[in-house]
């Protein structure tokens, strides 16, 4: 019999961080995946709008995103696109 809880063996997960940290937020806040959001930034970035500040006044005016959401939104994206991911 082990005297160690089972919390003890699972290391506590570690807190998002860098614009990760809002994807709760906005999943909660516009009632959609953080994918779903990510895809249509993706869409956007395909169809030409490629700078930061564009894609995030597309989301603001376009989607309704508050500014720190769609500025992480776009952030993250890009940073995925960059990566080739």
């Amino acid at each position: 019999m082990s005297t160690k809880s089972d919390s003890a063996a699972t290391p506590p997960a570690k807190p998002a961080k860098g614009p990760a940290s809002y994807f709760p937020s906005i999943e909660r806040t516009y009632g959609q995946p953080i994918d779903h959001w990510i895809g249509l930034v993706r869409g956007q970035h395909a169809a030409g709008t490629v700078g930061h500040g564009e894609l995030l006044t597309w989301l603001k005016t376009g989607h309704g995103l508050g500014h720190g959401h769609a500025n992480a939104v776009v952030a993250h994206t890009l940073g995925l696109i960059a990566a080739g991911a």
